[in-house]
């Protein structure tokens, strides 16, 4: 490896504890189905308890959490069934998400606030009970799933982009504050990735990735210790590069980006 990693890399998942938030499809569905695989201990959260029950069917490994991740009151509740049965997780992965393809002038109060709670708000609400627990132990990691749409303003994601930008300026500010107390701290960062959220879109989507090739870049950027985990290269570097541009010639370039 040439350079130091940000993070304790994870030399191998069996015995760790995996907390999935947002397991019952796509990305965090797969992450749950590979990590079993790699005989980790994995408990499974989100809304829909009759497909994290499939997941996890056959699994001893497997813990099913139901939980509505923008319910502060859930929260506490799964929180409390966790401590109960000694279970606080080595790594907690907050892959739950809400997506509405809409223009600025197509915002409605009830789906912006909806896509504010699941994206953002809750993952607050998580970071609220988990934090105070990990910092007391000394160890420990939160992996926040944003995607590359907070990396600049693209059109077409009114709510979920500018979502997923504070999840990138979260990620930045919690390795600043959590990593020298001894946590780890990472940013996911997809492309277009295959899921019933991604569906909605009537554009072409370049470089579409399978949730498990989504998974398995994010597992092996853990198991590497990477900071931001960004993928497929082909697409994100393409992203980046245009990030880096002043604005005189990146927003004419975002206006030709508006999906017909």
């Amino acid at each position: 490896m040439l350079f130091k990693p940000f993070n304790p890399p994870i030399r191998q998942w069996a015995g760790q504890r995996v907390w999935i938030i947002g397991s019952s499809s796509g990305i965090g569905a797969a992450l749950a189905q590979q990590l079993l695989q790699q005989d980790a201990q994995v408990i499974l959260s989100a809304r829909n308890q009759s497909k994290l029950q499939q997941i996890a069917a056959n699994s001893p490994l497997a813990t099913v959490l139901p939980l509505d991740i923008s319910d502060p009151a859930a929260w506490q509740r799964a929180w409390q069934q966790l401590q109960a049965q000694h279970c606080l997780p080595d790594l907690t992965l907050f892959c739950a998400a809400d997506y509405q393809p809409q223009s600025s002038w197509q915002l409605q109060a009830t789906q912006v606030n909806h896509t504010l709670q699941t994206n953002l708000t809750g993952v607050y609400y998580g970071l609220e009970l988990l934090l105070p627990a990990l910092l007391a132990q000394g160890h420990g990691g939160i992996a926040l799933v944003a995607s590359v749409a907070g990396y600049i303003g693209l059109p077409g994601a009114c709510v979920y982009g500018p979502s997923k930008a504070a999840l990138i300026n979260l990620a930045e500010l919690l390795y600043a504050e959590l990593h020298p107390r001894g946590l780890s701290v990472t940013l996911i960062n997809p492309g277009f990735v295959q899921t019933p959220l991604t569906a909605k879109n009537s554009f072409h989507m370049p470089a579409l990735q399978t949730p498990a090739q989504a998974a398995s870049h994010i597992l092996r950027g853990l198991q590497q210790g990477r900071f931001e985990i960004h993928f497929p290269y082909r697409f994100t570097l393409w992203l980046k590069l245009l990030q880096l541009l002043p604005y005189r010639l990146r927003l004419p370039l975002l206006s030709k980006l508006k999906p017909r």
